[in-house]
């Protein structure tokens, strides 16, 4: 490829880098894999000849959907092996991602859950198509089926998602402030204070990874959830300060003991009440939490 092609290649993967970052992520639930797809993908784009790409946009995000595909089928394996709860890799994110209701309830940590419950081409359909608005037929090309078998396999996705997504979407102002008092009670020990925060069937999910304590099975229920939380903040002396943040386009909490970072925690809101935490210990999973990740549907 002459000097002037891999500076147009490299110019046209810059311009779609956030977006192919992000159709890797929503794929993946992990940035460090989503990295990697976009270094398998760089390497395949510099390779193209670009005067036989119609769409570059379609063209990335078809190599991007392929190294996707085969990178999620080997997480599967490692999945299957992980200690405790599996959480998406958190990351931080900046204030116009939430302002996007459709970018922020696509990277939320609860459709992300959802997501896993997919098959590997469900999930690469459902991205393309719910999120991205890729027509049946670049998806086609993506995952190597006829748009027919795509548009059965987008609709029985989008029925299995439509059936487990979280009951309703609130404000980013309300689920602010919800959690702005779960913040208040835990710093101040205060357990009427959670109690008075925590919706009766919440459900708390705790990934350390097997690298730091964490609960290795959901703690449902505001009275289990209540013994978990007291038994955490009883166990140490250190500091505890929870920072107000945003964690996949919602608001989260950064919690720090004695200073350093411990993990990240994102939230479902329902009805003024806390119905899902999602609280992720694993330092491997924690490699976002010192800048804002850019994302972006387009």
């Amino acid at each position: 490829m002459s000097d002037h092609a891999t500076d147009a290649a490299t110019d046209a993967f810059i311009v779609h880098r956030n977006l192919l970052f992000t159709v890797a992520y929503e794929m993946l639930g992990s940035a460090a894999d989503a990295e990697d797809v976009l270094q398998e993908a760089w390497l395949r784009w510099s390779r193209t000849d670009l005067d036989t790409v119609r769409d570059q946009r379609a063209y990335l995000v078809r190599i991007t959907t392929r190294q996707s595909l085969n990178r999620l089928r080997t997480m599967t394996r490692r999945k299957e092996d992980y200690v405790g709860p599996w959480l998406p890799e958190p990351l931080l994110t900046a204030p116009d991602v939430a302002e996007d209701v459709e970018l922020a309830e696509s990277v939320s940590m609860a459709l992300m859950l959802v997501l896993e419950t997919l098959s590997p081409t469900e999930r690469a359909v459902f991205v393309l198509r719910e999120v991205f608005d890729v027509g049946y037929d670049d998806i086609a090309a993506a995952v190597d089926k006829s748009a027919a078998a795509v548009r059965q396999i987008a609709h029985r996705a989008r029925r299995h998602i439509d059936a487990r997504r979280p009951r309703s979407v609130v404000s980013v102002s309300e689920s602010r402030a919800v959690l702005e008092s779960f913040r208040r009670a835990l710093e101040g020990r205060d357990l009427q204070g959670l109690l008075d925060v925590l919706a009766p069937d919440i459900v708390v999910l705790n990934d350390g990874g097997g690298i730091k304590h964490a609960a290795l099975r959901p703690v449902i229920g505001a009275e289990k959830v209540l013994r978990f939380l007291a038994g955490g903040l009883g166990k140490t002396d250190a500091v505890l300060a929870a920072d107000p943040t945003m964690v996949n386009g919602s608001p989260g909490l950064l919690f720090r003991l004695d200073g350093e970072v411990d993990g990240i925690m994102a939230a479902c809101v329902h009805n003024g009440r806390i119905t899902s935490l999602y609280y992720v210990r694993n330092p491997q999973k924690l490699t976002r939490v010192a800048s804002e990740t850019p994302l972006t549907l387009r």
